[in-house]
């Protein structure tokens, strides 16, 4: 990297429809919103030079996410407000900027430094499905110990890891809400989703699991201790 370089740093959303397109999908969206927007942006080195661009952690194909990340390196140095705004002009609306500013070049990835994630899963049922909910996810929280199996594998995940907090549900026009921290890293991270439909599951609760929002993704400074990253 040379010293003309400014990583630009831009919070977006991914809602509506568009929380269906796969991470590929998204990244190649926004590369190209970048290119209709006019920023100045650097490039790779090598026999195939690409936009040199990052994202935050990944989100399951179906989830929204309210503030998503991703770093964009550009030759020249224009103010953060003004690039968000000619990325805002040119942009599809369910893909939006939501603000922006410049980082250190030499602060970690967004996918390495961004290892706690914050979901609001929405759970359609009546009135009554809020306390039960509660008491279910108290229930499963307690015992420590979470297992799910996938394509005939089996993962274990430790709840006190996982959760950094006890999740909290509250009521919703739909039925309830689950608000859920989520620790990420690279040997995989629980999908709330799949924590709460399997919770109704084993407590029979006449509910299901609808919208799932990925509502931030979070730099744990220490244990408990979290900023935004931007």
């Amino acid at each position: 990297m040379t010293s003309s370089e400014f990583r630009l740093r831009v919070a977006y959303k991914k809602a509506g429809r568009l929380r269906f397109l796969s991470h590929l999908e998204v990244a190649r969206t926004l590369e190209r919103t970048a290119r209709r927007a006019d920023l100045p942006y650097a490039v790779t080195r090598g026999f195939s030079p690409h936009m040199k661009l990052a994202f935050g952690p990944a989100l399951p194909v179906g989830t929204a996410g309210e503030r998503e990340y991703m770093d964009i390196w550009l030759t020249e140095y224009q103010p953060a407000v003004m690039l968000c705004r000619r990325l805002e002009a040119v942009a599809v609306a369910e893909l939006a900027p939501k603000d922006a500013g410049f980082v250190g070049t030499g602060e970690p990835s967004l996918s390495a430094a961004c290892t706690i994630g914050s979901y609001e899963v929405v759970v359609d049922g009546d009135g009554t499905c809020v306390e039960a909910l509660e008491d279910a996810l108290t229930k499963l929280v307690a015992d420590g110990k979470f297992a799910v199996e996938h394509k005939g594998k089996k993962k274990v995940f430790d709840l006190a890891r996982s959760l950094p907090k006890e999740p909290v549900v509250g009521s919703h026009d739909r039925g309830a809400k689950a608000s859920i921290l989520v620790r990420m890293g690279p040997e995989g991270s629980l999908r709330p989703d799949v924590l709460v439909s399997d919770t109704i599951l084993r407590s029979g609760i006449d509910a299901s699991v609808g919208l799932v929002t990925r509502t931030d993704i979070l730099i744990e400074k220490k244990e408990g201790v979290w900023r935004r990253p931007l």
